[in-house]
């Protein structure tokens, strides 16, 4: 049965036929020819020219295996680079568009199995960041071109200068402490010394000035007529009533400013939108996992994606991986240890001092760091959580 001819309604149908996607199993990678039936498959197999190309793959067949792994390994990550850059995706959707293309290359012809073992394999070897969830495997690019690694040297370049800041700022600040403590300490040690005047009874004050005479001339031209006889009810002395004492207000000093500007600036720096940290209890408040985990305790073992995490129920010892959203932070006992898991002292140590219900904020003391012993006033029950193991 000879070939239809060229503009025939067979012929269009053909062309059809072969421009959409065929079985994987009528395939034949080394002579990348696609086979419509069992048929044709069984009779390319059987072609002189496929039995040439079997013997080419024969003589070196690590050498093809090396290059069609390399070509599939390649076209996968440009599309994966090119159509979803650094967002978190779903491997099987990006191996779904790959084999879009006709022209592709089939993963039975790579050393890979399945696309489980090549999604590990990337992650391996570190040009993407995968992990395993319920859904599947999600890939993250890792884009490591030299525009993003300078935009990364800048990015950390910056981040280092406002640390540096935030070092002599903090440096400066403590140094504004010891001197306005050692000011007051030699207040306190003069007031020790100098007492201060006080009236035994509420009495007007009385001053008595004692001038000496010098001059008198009333030895010699005698009395004055203009001077008259002082009555003798009058007293001689001066009274002076004391000035009531004017209060003074209270202002900020300047090292409260200073310290309340430092802290809106830590507090912008350090507000994200993920507050997971390792080590931590954590409630889960979820039901879509049923009433066995509701608003049980567990402690997160690890942190993936910032987002989602890791854990291990308390009392059951089963684990899991959800998302933050599913998670909330426990406020231990007063006097126990607690992590800032975010706002200005994000990643500190602190000891919980006290707490307010009625505003859902507590007070704590930083326990390590250059800023310890520092008492922070409202912070946020969301803010801080309990350490595992404290």
């Amino acid at each position: 049965m000879g070939r239809a001819e060229v503009g025939t309604p067979k012929y269009l149908a053909n062309k059809m036929k072969a421009k959409g996607l065929q079985k994987l199993r009528w395939y034949c990678q080394m002579c990348e020819k696609q086979c419509r039936d069992e048929n044709g498959f069984k009779c390319h197999t059987m072609s002189e020219s496929h039995q040439r190309q079997l013997l080419l793959f024969a003589d070196s067949p690590g050498k093809f295996l090396h290059n069609f792994s390399k070509e599939f390994s390649d076209g996968y990550m440009e599309l994966l680079r090119r159509r979803f850059g650094t967002k978190r995706t779903n491997a099987n959707k990006v191996y779904q568009e790959y084999i879009a293309h006709k022209e592709h290359i089939h993963m039975n012809a790579t050393r890979w199995l399945t696309l489980s073992d090549y999604v590990k394999w990337l992650g391996r070897t570190g040009q993407v960041v995968a992990d395993e969830t319920e859904k599947g495997w999600f890939v993250t690019y890792i884009d490591r071109s030299p525009e993003a690694m300078e935009r990364q040297a800048k990015a950390e370049r910056k981040e280092k200068m406002e640390k540096d800041d935030e070092e002599r700022m903090t440096e400066f600040i403590e140094k504004q402490i010891k001197k306005a403590k050692s000011k007051e300490g030699e207040d306190d040690e003069a007031q020790e010394k100098y007492t201060e005047l006080k009236r035994e009874e509420e009495q007007p004050l009385k001053l008595d000035i004692r001038l000496e005479k010098k001059f008198q001339p009333e030895s010699i031209l005698g009395k004055s007529a203009l001077l008259t006889k002082r009555p003798a009810d009058q007293p001689d002395e001066k009274v002076f009533k004391r000035p009531k004492p004017v209060p003074v207000e209270s202002s900020r000093s300047a090292l409260d400013e200073i310290i309340k500007q430092e802290e809106m600036k830590k507090e912008r720096a350090n507000r994200k939108d993920y507050w997971l940290h390792p080590n931590i209890v954590v409630k889960f408040i979820s039901s879509s996992m049923g009433d066995k985990f509701y608003k049980q305790k567990a402690v997160v073992q690890e942190v993936i994606d910032k987002y989602r995490a890791k854990i291990k129920f308390l009392d059951s010892g089963e684990k899991c991986k959800v998302d933050q959203a599913h998670l909330e932070t426990v406020i231990p006992a007063l006097g126990k240890e607690v992590l800032v898991v975010n706002g200005a002292y994000r990643g500190s140590e602190a000891l919980l001092k006290k707490l307010n219900e009625s505003k859902y904020c507590v007070t704590i003391e930083i326990l390590h760091g250059p800023l310890k012993g520092r008492i922070v006033e409202n912070v946020q029950y969301e803010d801080i959580c309990k350490i595992h193991g404290t």
